[in-house]
């Protein structure tokens, strides 16, 4: 039982991660090679990255989550406008769309009282409403940040320091974050084991958000 977890953690972390890994090879790749715009060459290896990661994530378990699976077809999608245009600017505004588009669908599911967020994640964390709602608050704002960050670096400063961002800062930024919200997620807790929610085994670890990195 636990080498199928393990098997399907591994599967997962490909599905987030494969087509981003890829991405930044290829840049290292033709950055050394000193071709010019690398971003646009290496954007093959994110296209192919991103949907031989779905496949497998698919196959392995004949789902994909909904937020990798967005996440992944966006990839795709301005992948693809960056080879047709060879322009490295629609990559670059992947990130940033990706998560204004993920942070404004949970603020305004807040406003329409659905939490997208608990739909994901409830089988991980039992929390009491009010707890959920601030959780929601603060993840979709911080999307929202992280795609203006992503807007602001991409535009002032050089590839290289914005693939750096793009692979190792904004994941960094998010553990963060998550490592930040054990006070809000530990008091939602034990709120409502208090009034007699069952408790979610491994669920006093910080979960991360579905990733949208890539």
């Amino acid at each position: 039982m636990a080498e199928t977890s393990n098997s399907k953690g591994w599967i997962r972390t490909a599905v987030d991660f494969g087509g981003l890994l890829a991405f930044f090879v290829g840049f290292l790749i033709y950055r050394f090679q000193g071709v010019p715009e690398p971003l646009v060459p290496a954007t093959w290896w994110l296209v192919f990255g991103s949907a031989a990661a779905l496949v497998v994530g698919y196959l392995a378990e004949r789902r994909i989550a909904p937020m990798p699976l967005i996440s992944g077809l966006l990839a795709l999608f301005f992948g693809t406008l960056t080879l047709v245009f060879k322009d490295p600017v629609f990559i670059k505004m992947k990130a940033t769309v990706t998560m204004s588009l993920f942070g404004l669908v949970l603020l305004g599911g807040l406003l329409a009282r659905r939490n997208f967020l608990k739909m994901l994640m409830g089988s991980q964390l039992v929390m009491t409403s009010k707890a959920w709602r601030t959780f929601t608050l603060r993840y979709g704002l911080f999307f929202l940040a992280l795609a203006a960050a992503n807007e602001v670096i991409w535009r002032t400063q050089s590839p290289d320091v914005w693939i750096t961002f793009k692979v190792f800062g904004i994941l960094g930024l998010t553990l963060l974050f998550s490592i930040s919200q054990m006070p809000l997620i530990m008091r939602g807790m034990k709120e409502a084991e208090a009034e007699g929610a069952p408790h979610v085994e491994g669920g006093d670890a910080a979960p991360l958000p579905p990733q949208i990195i890539e």
